[in-house]
């Protein structure tokens, strides 16, 4: 499958899964708000999805399917090879959880204060909310890194599409939960939520397990056995958590600090302009790295590293003219965007406003937490997880410093900024690294396309400057007025750039329908 047509997979999936998610957010504005119980329920939902995106979107994706897919090809004649070592692999993972979660269950107060330092501004039942929610949501950890296990292995074998389904299954749960099970207040809504992330891992760990058994995967349990690939995982696996969830990691600083620091509604206020600036990370960034690194780790396997060179210049291409525009959108047009989607019920025109605030930060470093995602797998593919996490690091350092100069001046919107630019410094250091070992160069049609995307994108928010104010009054009709406003609005900017792009030369229908059918060895 070629990277486009695989990226394609992925990315349609994770679209509609997405647009669940954003639904799901939509309504929990609407139900919930931005208060105590909002808050309470994302600092308890925050850990465990922490670990989500570390082992679905991270680190053990990076460290299993090289591991997987090289076991895979050097026993031809050994169909069981790449089964055996997986079972290894799960006899050992699965004791680890399990104890991980105990004591994370019985530690559950001392861990939430030490990230929130018990809401100083707030009422003690907020803290306790979050305790609370915290328990209940914490064994989607377990079930979620099985999943995850299971959906290396699938990737591994080309089989990208059940994988990228299963985050349907969560925004489904969620949402089922809040139409059907909510309660009578805020609280008990958030409640209702926090059992469905754990009903969610349930649905998501039966959903993978039946799609392994479909392809003859019938993984069984041994007792645990270091062996040396199950070592060499293990040794892999910690710098590879920490350098794929650098992102992550600057999120739970930030939320740590907003708990703290800022008013009641600013943990929420960032927890929903995060969302929506996921929603092109998703599409785009984990797409594209998903497909890339088994593509990258063949290709060098086989002894082309210009082939691996070729295709990694093609994906950074690619990113960049699916993230450029989404980046223009959401920092010059953020206050329509979320008037339209969040404002109403328990959401009002402030919560609109100071998130909208944030969203526009955030959306400054979109292009960088894209390029971090397709960047890294130029390591991962050479087994060197080692400098990913030392870049990651310094990344946190950056995140942290700029946190503490800028949340006293701007707030919330501080914090926002100080990510956005650690993901900068993120993506800068990874590209020089792999730059100065010749293990990657921007190639002339590189060179050649950045600068006219940059133009088309520029165009682009020429008009989304003319037509916001028109667009605005549209935000306060009903939800068909503002999709219509909405779609106007993104539209004409969308075709601002695709024009602009395509009149620069910046691609041609012919190299996307190259890319289409290519296939790479």
């Amino acid at each position: 499958m070629s990277l486009v047509r695989a990226t394609a997979t992925i990315g349609s999936l994770t679209l509609v899964s997405r647009v669940l998610g954003f639904l799901r957010d939509v309504l929990m504005a609407r139900f919930v708000g931005a208060g105590m119980a909002a808050d309470a329920f994302l600092i308890a939902f925050r850990l465990p999805n922490l670990f989500r995106a570390l082992f679905a979107e991270g680190a053990f994706s990076a460290a299993f399917v090289p591991m997987f897919s090289r076991t895979i090809a050097a026993n031809p004649d050994d169909s069981g090879a790449g089964q055996r070592f997986a079972e290894e692999v799960l006899s050992v993972l699965l004791p680890i959880l399990v104890v991980f979660t105990a004591v994370m269950l019985v530690a559950t107060g001392p861990v939430v204060w030490a990230l929130t330092g018990g809401f100083p501004d707030a009422s003690p039942q907020k803290f306790e909310l979050a305790v609370e929610f915290t328990r209940i949501t914490f064994p989607y950890l377990l079930l979620i890194s099985l999943v995850s296990l299971m959906g290396g292995i699938l990737n591994s074998l080309g089989r990208f599409w059940v994988n990228a389904a299963a985050p349907i299954l969560l925004n489904l749960a969620l949402i089922g939960g809040m139409l059907f099970f909510r309660g009578d207040s805020d609280v008990q809504t958030a409640r209702v939520q926090a059992a469905c992330v754990t009903i969610a891992g349930i649905l998501q760990f039966i959903w993978l397990l039946w799609a392994c058994v479909r392809v003859d995967i019938k993984l069984r349990l041994h007792w645990p056995a270091f062996t040396p690939m199950v070592k060499r995982l293990l040794i892999i696996i910690g710098p590879a958590a920490l350098g794929a969830g650098a992102v992550q990691f600057n999120l739970l600083i930030s939320t740590a600090l907003a708990a703290r620091f800022l008013p009641e509604g600013a943990v929420s206020y960032l927890y929903y302009a995060d969302r929506l600036n996921q929603l092109p990370l998703g599409l785009i960034g984990i797409g594209v790295g998903t497909a890339l690194l088994p593509a990258l780790s063949r290709q060098l396997g086989a002894g082309n590293p210009q082939v691996a060179l070729h295709t990694q210049n093609r994906a950074i291409e690619l990113v960049l003219l699916l993230t450029l525009p989404a980046a223009a959108a959401l920092v010059v047009s953020a206050v329509p965007i979320i008037s339209g989607l969040l404002e109403g019920g328990a959401f009002t025109p402030a919560d609109s406003s100071a998130t909208a605030a944030a969203l526009a930060a955030f959306s400054l470093g979109l292009p960088a937490y894209v390029l971090i995602k397709v960047l890294t797998p130029g390591f991962y593919a050479r087994s060197d997880t080692k400098t990913p996490v030392r870049i990651a690091v310094a990344s946190m350092l950056v995140n942290l410093v700029g946190n503490l100069l800028l949340i006293w001046p701007l707030a919330h919107v501080g914090i926002a900024l100080s990510t956005a630019l650690a993901a900068w410094v993120n993506a800068g250091a990874l590209y020089v690294v792999l730059h100065k070992r010749g293990h990657f160069a921007v190639d002339a049609r590189l060179r050649r396309t950045v600068w006219r995307l940059v133009v088309a994108a520029l165009a682009m928010v020429g008009v989304l400057l003319a037509l916001n104010p028109v667009i605005m009054g549209w935000m306060h009709g009903n939800i068909i007025v503002r999709g219509l406003g909405l779609g106007l609005l993104l539209s004409a900017g969308g075709i601002a750039y695709l024009a602009s792009a395509f009149a620069l030369k910046a691609f041609s229908v012919a190299d996307l329908r190259a890319q289409l059918t290519r296939r790479k060895s």
